[in-house]
């Protein structure tokens, strides 16, 4: 059997729409001693791609750190491959606030050092001597105590969009860097604070809970499944929630509405907005905040300079991050001196706008489409389009749909269309079909009919 995908993440997400089935969103973790992390990562492929399960998962010698997509029918069966390991029997699976058919198109279990960067050394303190863990009820009685100090263990990309209320948010762009400087800053509250913790799904305080206890904090706590959690407990019981805004998660959705609150700026115009997008040079894939205005206008680029990059050849673009950038490196999640309304660190705690009620992405309809090709070009001046035609024939008067991460769902009924510089009604497998676009379309974009 292949251990590895076989299908595109376009192809998958065609597949799931086809199936019209709901996916349920998910993370767990769980420290524990495998001797054999390939082989673990090896079996775990083969029973969760029997049930159309997806995600990004890490594994290594201290455990296992998993966010997931799986079909709501198969959640039993799933439920069933964690039982088999001692460790993980009646482990809690965080469902996710906002549920997207489409938050992971891949299944992909990597073999790693740590399921956890945070560059301490395991050897040199108990690593299962951890804080104490808080319900959301508990967590909200505590954060009113005056002895209290509360820090956010996630990143300044993440904190920016959602925060909990006085909040310590560190400035720093992985869980590593923030670990020395917390213990630094609250050097003189070993004994006479509450040392609380939270993150995204807990996994990073964790660790950090023994860590702290290690540097002799005596009261330390954390909030028990992070964030995610917390949220779903906050429905569950009616509950007030001190967290405000948006909680940033490492799937396609990139974030979960908590409240309405929105506390950030769009990095480019300063107008309220929490949406968060990469780059569209892929030499760069700048993580950053976004509004609708500027993506139109900048094209989903950070900056001039990637704007400019973005229509230069597909050649010249290689060539030019030929060597500077490798792998999963070009996605950067840093800052910029180009993004003028980025803030880290001091976080505002009152909202700059309300976000509006979106509509049930599961309660979407389904589009029945037929993938005819891909993008090949996009004349920037011209408005034009080209695609490759490789399956089924493409008449004038078709409705269609061009489909891809950045471009979106864009539905355009086809006027006219040109085959080898003539204008035709008929493009026919195997021709190279250009049409005018009210729009940008990229080359990763598809080309669909829509036929119902």
């Amino acid at each position: 059997m292949q251990l590895y995908n076989t299908l595109s993440a376009e192809e998958r997400a065609i597949m799931i729409d086809d199936a019209g089935k709901q996916r349920l969103t998910l993370s767990f973790y769980a420290y524990a001693k495998i001797e054999d992390p390939k082989k673990f990562r090896d079996d775990l492929f083969r029973a969760w791609n029997k049930l159309d399960a997806l995600g990004r998962i890490y594994v290594a010698n201290e455990g296992i750190n998993a966010q997931m997509s799986i079909p709501e029918e198969n959640l039993e069966a799933f439920r069933a491959t964690l039982e088999v390991y001692d460790f993980m029997k009646g482990i809690r699976l965080n469902e996710a606030v906002e549920h997207d058919d489409h938050s992971f198109l891949k299944l992909t279990i990597k073999v790693r050092h740590k399921i956890v960067a945070d560059g301490l050394n395991d050897d040199t303190f108990d690593v299962t001597n951890i804080g104490v863990h808080l319900k959301a009820k508990e967590f909200n009685e505590i954060l009113d105590d005056p002895n209290t100090i509360v820090v956010d263990f996630r990143n300044h990309y993440e904190s920016e969009v959602g925060h909990f209320k006085n909040a310590i948010t560190p400035d720093v762009e992985t869980f590593r860097e923030s670990l020395p400087i917390i213990n630094e800053q609250l050097q003189n509250h070993k004994e006479d604070k509450n040392l609380v913790m939270y993150c995204t799904g807990g996994i990073r305080c964790e660790k950090a809970s023994a860590y702290f206890k290690h540097q002799g904090f005596k009261n330390v706590y954390q909030l028990e499944g992070g964030i995610i959690n917390y949220a779903k407990q906050l429905k569950e019981e009616g509950l007030e929630s001190k967290f405000i805004g948006k909680n940033f998660v490492f799937d396609n959705r990139l974030g979960e509405r908590i409240t309405d609150d929105i506390i950030s700026q769009c990095h480019q115009c300063g107008k309220p907005c929490d949406n968060h997008t990469n780059c569209e040079n892929d030499g760069c894939h700048l993580l950053f905040i976004q509004c609708d205005e500027c993506k139109a206008a900048m094209e989903n680029c950070c900056s001039t300079e990637c704007l400019e990059i973005i229509h230069m050849p597909l050649v010249d673009q290689v060539r030019l991050r030929t060597g500077k950038q490798v792998g999963n490196k070009v996605f950067r999640k840093g800052k910029s001196e180009n993004l003028k309304f980025k803030h880290s660190g001091e976080l505002p705690e009152t909202a700059l706008a309300t976000a509006q009620k979106p509509a049930d992405i599961r309660q979407k309809v389904k589009v029945k489409k037929v993938l005819l090709g891909k993008a090949e070009h996009y004349y920037v001046k011209a408005q034009v389009a080209q695609f490759a035609i490789e399956n089924q024939e493409l008449n004038a008067g078709d409705k269609i749909l061009i489909s891809g991460p950045t471009t979106g769902n864009q539905e355009m009924i086809l006027e006219k269309l040109i085959v080898n510089g003539a204008e035709t009604q008929t493009a026919k497998i195997g021709d190279k079909v250009t049409f005018e676009v009210p729009f940008r379309i990229r080359l990763s974009d598809k080309l669909y009919k829509i036929v119902n």
